[in-house]
């Protein structure tokens, strides 16, 4: 909780208190998180919040360009690392420190993810708003790339290995798409087929610039996952 405090601090220094109402995001660098907080736009600050997985994030693993692509976008960034099995407790602290009166989540179909977010957001005293749910998922990403987000593809299951490192976009999407249903998986990537990272979208000031370091293989529910380490 120290990195939190120490970013809360430098946050009140730049842009003064913590507002009595304060809306937060709950953001990861990727394509769903931020196209859900511009239907609330603008969020008050984007919360990152670092968990500890058995197979590493690639929002985490590159936490920098995460980080980096939602100050791009505008929006304030606290960052926090919760303690295992303490994500839960500590994720309602820090919303209350915060003030949070509404909460932004861009989950879409998976009802666990939106019950955790509903008991966290009433635990805080706030609303929650979930602006894709419900949404076809495949529908879904086709109205994201064409608004004009472009997506790096950072994480991905074996199937689809050779989209590690490439760029969804208006111009690729259905290509995606098709590739998606050939290896059974989610166009959206909902289930964690694969994260993004958004180097361009109508709300940034300029185009997120990286460097791909190298690319490393776990193993993810018996089936190789491909990270993409940038710099």
């Amino acid at each position: 909780m120290l990195y939190f405090r120490r970013l809360a601090i430098i946050l009140l220094r730049k842009y003064g208190k913590v507002s009595l109402m304060s809306r937060i995001a709950f953001l990861s660098g990727g394509k769903d998180s931020l196209y859900a907080a511009t239907r609330y736009w603008p969020p008050d600050f984007g919360l990152f919040l670092v968990y500890e997985f058995p197979v590493p994030s690639p929002h985490i693993v590159n936490l920098g360009k995460s980080v980096e692509t939602i100050l791009l976008a505008g929006i304030p960034v606290v960052v926090a690392r919760l303690n295992k099995s303490r994500e839960r407790d500590e994720t309602i602290r820090i919303l209350r420190k915060l003030r949070a009166t509404e909460i932004i989540a861009g989950d879409v179909y998976i009802e666990d993810h939106l019950k955790y977010m509903s008991e966290i957001a009433v635990e805080a005293g706030a609303e929650l708003r979930e602006p894709l749910w419900g949404r076809n998922p495949e529908e879904l990403l086709r109205e994201i790339m064409g608004q004009g987000f472009e997506a790096l593809i950072t994480g991905i299951k074996g199937c689809m290995k050779d989209w590690i490192g490439e760029t969804l976009n208006k111009a690729t999407v259905e290509d995606f798409v098709k590739d998606a249903h050939k290896c059974g998986y989610d166009p959206l990537g909902e289930r964690g087929e694969y994260h993004t990272l958004i180097i361009k979208s109508p709300y940034h000031k300029s185009a997120l610039t990286y460097k791909a370091l190298d690319v490393e293989v776990k193993r993810k529910e018996g089936e190789d996952y491909y990270i993409l380490k940038l710099a």
